[in-house]
C-alpha cells in the first residue's frame, strides 16, 4: 500500500489588516488582535481564543501566572459575565488554544502555568520574535522555493 505524505509546516501565520483599533472594548481589541493574526477565522463564533489571551493579559497587570485550569475557570466567570456561552471551554480546548498563543509566541508556559510572554508588552513581543524573526524566516524559505520553480521551470522550457 503506498505511503502519504504530509506537509507540515514548521511555522507559520497569517496576517490580516483591519480598520484602526479606535473606541473599542479590551475584549474587542484581543478579538481584533486574533483574527488579525489569524488566531480566529472571520465569522466564526467559536471564539474562546479571544478570552483566553483577555484573561492572560488581565493577568499581566500583576505578573501573575495561571494554570490552565486557572485560565479556564477566569474565562467560564468572564464568559458569564460578558453573557456569553460555554462553548469551548472543555479543559482540552483551553490547552489546545494555548498551544496556538504558545505557538505565536505570545504565551509561554514555565512548568504548569502560563503568561504573556516575559510579562512584556505585545508590541515588544510582536516586533522582536514575530515581526524580526518568525516573518523574515518564512519569507526566506518562500523565496527559496520560488527560486527552485524558476529554475526548475526555465530548465523545464530549455528542455522541452
Amino acid at each position: 500500500m503506498p505511503t502519504k505524505s504530509v506537509d507540515t509546516p514548521l511555522s507559520e501565520i497569517t496576517l490580516r489588516r483591519y480598520e484602526k483599533p479606535y473606541g473599542l472594548s479590551k475584549r474587542e481589541l484581543a478579538r481584533k488582535l486574533c483574527l488579525s493574526l489569524g488566531l480566529l477565522q472571520p465569522g466564526d463564533s467559536r471564539d474562546i481564543i479571544v478570552d483566553i489571551l483577555y484573561v492572560l493579559l488581565e493577568a499581566k497587570k500583576n505578573n501573575k501566572k495561571l494554570s490552565s485550569e486557572e485560565i479556564r475557570d477566569e474565562v467560564i466567570e468572564f464568559r458569564n459575565a460578558e453573557k456569553l456561552d460555554l462553548n469551548g471551554t472543555a479543559a482540552s480546548n483551553i490547552r489546545r488554544q494555548l498551544k496556538r498563543l504558545r505557538n505565536l509566541i505570545i504565551v509561554e508556559k514555565i512548568k504548569n502555568d502560563y503568561r504573556i510572554t516575559e510579562f512584556i508588552n505585545l508590541a515588544e513581543t510582536f516586533e522582536s520574535k514575530i515581526e524580526r524573526f518568525l516573518i523574515p524566516s518564512i519569507i526566506e524559505r518562500i523565496k527559496e522555493y520560488i527560486n527552485e520553480i524558476d529554475n526548475a521551470f526555465s530548465n523545464q522550457e530549455q528542455e522541452n
